[in-house]
């Protein structure tokens, strides 16, 4: 396949695909520095953090999370799915990956790239406490609305975001745009939306 002439003349393989850019990388970076103020606040007496990510989504925001904070942390990954390679979640939550570290008696903070439905996070809320940690709270770079209609407590937020389809920083679409420095809006062509 060849590309366009456009694309010949440095236009970035993703732009036709992005509909706009809502969060450029500054302020993703200038959100994630001042979580990790409140997250240094809120743990400096308690010895260190276990980070929780999400996988993969949370991954570009736990990583850079991780190097804001001036507490010990350490990380872990969980993967959960309720999309798949679907735009919607199915409704149904599945582990693909569990724990490997012992909870018990730990400060876990749950690292989210977006909670969206709110779904997916309720079922790790009530299934973590079973396994003895000392609190459970969580972070979640974005929020979309049907989240705010739910009992769920984000302790921290980094943006409140349209209910549109957003991809980069962690965020994807069928396994793709996720390396992108920043969250876009993605073209409903794209997604069959």
């Amino acid at each position: 396949m060849t590309p366009s002439p456009e694309h010949q003349q440095g236009e970035a393989w993703y732009s036709p695909d992005i509909d706009r850019v809502i969060l450029s990388a500054d302020d993703i970076t200038s959100k994630t520095a001042e979580i990790a103020k409140r997250i240094d606040a809120d743990y400096a007496d308690v010895g260190g953090l276990l980070m929780v990510g999400l996988f993969k989504g949370a991954i570009m925001f736990m990583a850079d999370l991780a190097r804001a904070v001036n507490i010990p942390v350490e990380m872990e990954f969980m993967a959960l799915s309720s999309y798949g390679q679907r735009a919607t979640s199915s409704g149904v939550v599945r582990v693909l990956k569990d724990l490997d570290t012992d909870i018990r008696d730990r400060h876990v903070l749950v690292v989210e790239d977006i909670v969206d439905s709110g779904l997916t996070l309720s079922w790790l809320l009530k299934y973590l406490p079973s396994r003895g940690p000392k609190s459970v709270q969580v972070a979640s770079m974005l929020r979309k609305p049907k989240a705010l209609e739910s009992s769920l407590d984000v302790k921290y937020v980094g943006f409140d975001v349209p209910d549109e389809f957003v991809v980069g920083y962690g965020l994807d679409y069928a396994e793709r745009y996720r390396e992108l420095p920043f969250v876009g809006v993605l073209k409903p062509s794209v997604y069959g939306g």
